[in-house]
């Protein structure tokens, strides 16, 4: 292509971005919009309900809860908790599991009571919402302990599930045929003084304790 007709290339385009900036009206959307971390039009209806929002977010290594009630100078967090917390109770289990986001619900619940805070909506953000998941074993805890959330039962993991009895019968099972593996596969529990066959008789302790509080 010869330097004049890449020159007339070249004009052509410029005139082509001129109109089309001319005729159509572009707005640059909110940057945590951009950044996907927050869908407005989600928020917009969750305010919509007048009540504080029980926020819930997980990490690989927490789950991290909030009881938000909507300021027009931004929100104001009544309660909050996160599951390292259960560890200046004397947690000694993993902090990512279902146990422990039951617990950190239970401690948030608490914590939202003395704050007079008597119900709350639920906002999961942009998780995705699965049945039985570490969300909603948080939401059960929140619940038990005296909050209202508005939910189904169905969502919830099961009772045996929360206390990691699944857990005890797998430690029983491997202590009786691998111990090698028992001893790999549950190496930070042991490494914290916590056999994990036990996990469900320290998941009522904790559980006892933040009833307590």
């Amino acid at each position: 292509m010869s330097s004049e007709a890449r020159h007339y290339d070249g004009l052509v385009k410029l005139l082509r971005s001129k109109r089309l900036m001319a005729t159509k009206n572009y707005t640059v959307s909110y940057r945590r919009k951009r950044s996907g971390k927050t869908n407005y039009k989600k928020r917009l209806k969750l305010l919509l309900s007048s009540k504080p929002r029980l926020v819930v977010r997980k990490s690989l290594r927490s789950t991290i809860m909030q009881v938000v009630e909507y300021s027009p100078d931004g929100d104001k967090v009544l309660a909050a908790a996160c599951s390292k917390d259960l560890t200046k109770l004397g947690w000694k289990g993993s902090t990512s599991n279902l146990s422990s986001a039951y617990l950190t619900g239970l401690l948030l619940g608490q914590k939202a009571k003395k704050a007079k805070v008597s119900e709350a909506i639920l906002d999961i953000g942009l998780n995705t919402p699965a049945k039985g998941s570490r969300l909603f074993a948080s939401v059960k805890g929140v619940i038990d302990s005296g909050l209202k959330v508005p939910s189904g039962n169905e969502i919830f993991p099961s009772k045996d599930r929360i206390e990691g009895k699944h857990i005890v019968n797998y430690a029983l099972h491997l202590q009786k045929s691998d111990k090698q593996r028992y001893e790999k596969q549950f190496s930070l529990y042991l490494k914290q003084g916590l056999k994990p066959e036990t996990i469900a008789t320290h998941f009522a302790e904790i559980k006892n304790k933040i009833a307590q509080q």
